[in-house]
């Protein structure tokens, strides 16, 4: 990366606070996320992509689980745009996913109610399911088998 992490600084900073105030600010930087141009977005994703392994894990999924019940408000349309381009920049560098605990994220996933579940797996589904063999089978590789099934891809 060519300049500081912000973003990486902002997702450690939002991963401490309480949760009546991470989440109108993730919400808030969510939203932002769709006025900005693609370089600027594909720069948030790595920057979080960075961030995310070097929080501590209780901390991290406090955030991760804040993330995904916002994910769950926001409109189909914008819930495919955010996953669309995490899951762009996966297929780009797997390696980038492997750092993260990923049984650790089944495991925050897993504590969502059934409707939230269901709303983000379809659009993760959706969106794997459209990509290009190639894309699909490098992100397929890096997902835990046991993700696979709770996800039904």
């Amino acid at each position: 990366m060519a300049g500081p992490n912000y973003a990486g600084n902002i997702i450690v900073n939002l991963a401490n606070l309480p949760d009546f105030l991470r989440k109108p600010i993730l919400k808030k930087r969510m939203m932002e996320f769709f006025s900005l141009s693609d370089p600027e977005k594909e720069e948030i994703i790595n920057n979080a992509l960075e961030a995310g392994p070097t929080i501590p894990f209780p901390n991290f999924s406090k955030l991760f689980k804040t993330w995904l019940e916002i994910l769950t408000t926001l409109t189909e349309e914008e819930r495919e745009g955010l996953f669309y381009a995490y899951i762009i920049e996966i297929t780009q560098s797997p390696q980038k996913l492997i750092t993260f605990n990923l049984d650790g994220i089944l495991e925050i996933y897993l504590t969502l109610d059934d409707e939230k579940k269901g709303i983000l797996a379809k659009t993760v589904k959706k969106i794997i399911n459209s990509l290009e063999d190639e894309r699909k089978r490098r992100v397929l590789l890096v997902i835990p088998d046991n993700a696979k099934k709770h996800l039904n891809l």
